[in-house]
């Protein structure tokens, strides 16, 4: 399979590993015939899944040795729960062990699953701690989005913690997804029918012009490949390492200026032209080798 001719928003987790990783390195562990299905949802009657939405495992990418875990956001928009999450968590703590050059997490969630409530809050705290733990042992954290579900909810929480965040145009990020916030707030606040707003509020643009997204690639999964390869190269000879307390401690100072710099922002575009963007209106149509140039000669 040609990775370059493969759409990352549109292929499947399990094709979207096939084409990320090298050729045959990649073993699952969990693997659906060992079936780890959901309790909650079997008691519930609704349709489970013999991986429960996450397939996970080791393999290598460009020669590096990984941990990998990959969402599927077309079994319950990709949801968390008590077997996806401890899958998940699972994952973190093998890496404490097999010391991998990285831990991938190819991010597809509209983040807790509703069906099994505190069991999938409890799931996510746990996996924030764990990605905490493993990159204050040395091992980065990456975070890969660019699925139909982005990362919302309590997955965009666990992706905002990785070293890492490589995410496409199409990919979105953020806490609360936009038909949730129409359905507190009103259509007032947010048309999530408006898919043109949606893109400039939490799409792969707006978040790396932000900073909440260290890279911004291509739709095909060649290019998440790429980009994934050449950061693995740089975290293995240590040229990049994982945020210590003191990089944390300038995270969060970042964080808090920027919260007061965009107090009053109500849409996207007037973060790109903080970013030093003058053709709003071509942005959205911009590619994106053209527009990481102009935000690189911006920042």
């Amino acid at each position: 399979m040609n990775s370059k001719t493969v759409n990352y928003f549109e292929a499947s987790a399990r094709t979207r590993i096939t084409c990320l990783v090298d050729t045959d390195s990649f073993a699952e562990i969990c693997p659906p015939h060992f079936r780890h299905t959901s309790p909650h949802l079997a008691r519930l009657n609704a349709p489970v899944a013999f991986d429960d939405g996450v397939i996970v495992g080791r393999a290598t990418v460009a020669g590096h040795s990984v941990l990998i875990a990959s969402q599927e956001g077309k079994f319950n928009g990709g949801a968390v729960g008590e077997v996806h999450g401890a899958k998940l968590r699972g994952l973190m703590e093998r890496a404490l062990d097999e010391r991998p050059v990285a831990v991938l997490l190819l991010v597809d969630s509209g983040g807790v699953r509703l069906h099994e409530a505190n069991a999938g809050l409890i799931a996510i705290s746990e996996l924030m701690r764990a990605v905490l733990r493993t990159q204050a042992a040395g091992i980065p954290v990456f975070a890969l989005i660019g699925g139909s579900c982005g990362a919302f909810g309590g997955m965009g929480i666990v992706s905002r913690l990785c070293a890492e965040v490589v995410i496409s145009e199409q990919g979105r990020l953020g806490l609360s997804g936009p038909e949730v916030i129409e359905t507190v707030k009103g259509v007032e606040e947010f048309d999530s029918r408006d898919r043109a707003l949606v893109w400039r509020i939490t799409g792969g643009k707006l978040r790396r012009a932000q900073g909440e997204a260290t890279h911004l690639v291509d739709e095909d999964v060649h290019s998440f490949r790429s980009k994934t390869a050449q950061l693995l190269g740089a975290y293995a000879e240590e040229k990049l390492k994982p945020a210590g307390l003191a990089g944390l401690t300038e995270i969060q100072r970042q964080l808090a200026e920027r919260t007061e710099s965009y107090a009053e922002a109500r849409d996207g575009r007037i973060i790109f032209q903080v970013s030093g963007f003058t053709d709003l209106e071509a942005v959205a149509l911009m590619p994106i080798d053209a527009f990481n140039r102009q935000l690189g000669e911006a920042l």
